[in-house]
């Protein structure tokens, strides 16, 4: 497949990057963590982005990076490069909105899981906004294999930030939505008089 490639190298790329981050924010003294979004402040607005990248230490890490690196996989093959990171950006920009909104007043929240639930929403929704019989195996797959990661939208431990879950699993449902293959048009043959 002329996508698998490309997908493979993305995410390793991308979960190798997380790596190495949180061994930058280690040898830092935690330096990174700064880059966290505190809710409400609007300097934090900023750090909506790089705060999908980083972690609360290497058990948080690694956590993260089988689910993001298989979802991930799975999303970018179906879709190739370029449009997944399109979905990943909407569902970034979702989640972190939504922490940055919700989130209880005086924590600093930071992980790929509002991107990981993002993604899991966009697969289970996406064969069904393109009617694509494949894509809605694909969603029932990763349902029986990571259906109870959505139990994670709930309220529940005050370590986890079920919004960054709930509102990445929000913006991948609207990612399905919004970037939607269209149906392709048949150029139909221009009807006139005949010379």
């Amino acid at each position: 497949m002329s996508r698998a490639k490309p997908a493979l190298f993305l995410m390793l790329g991308w979960t190798a990057l997380l790596w190495i981050l949180e061994i930058a924010d280690t040898v830092s003294g935690h330096a990174l963590d700064t880059f966290g979004i505190r809710p409400r402040e609007l300097s934090e607005l900023a750090d909506i982005v790089p705060a999908a990248f980083l972690h609360f230490g290497f058990d948080h890490l690694a956590a993260n990076t089988l689910p993001l690196f298989v979802l991930g996989f799975l999303a970018a093959l179906r879709l190739g490069v370029r449009r997944f990171l399109q979905v990943v950006a909407l569902i970034t920009v979702v989640s972190g909105l939504g922490v940055w909104l919700t989130a209880f007043p005086h924590s600093n929240t930071a992980g790929a899981s509002g991107v990981i639930f993002g993604i899991l929403g966009f697969l289970l929704v996406r064969g069904f906004t393109d009617r694509s019989l494949p894509d809605v195996l694909i969603g029932l797959g990763v349902l029986v294999v990571y259906g109870s990661l959505l139990w994670g939208v709930l309220p529940g431990a005050g370590d986890v930030s079920w919004q960054g879950h709930l509102f990445g699993l929000a913006g991948g449902v609207l990612a399905a939505f919004l970037l939607r293959a269209l149906p392709q048009r048949t150029a139909r043959p221009a009807v006139g008089p005949v010379p």
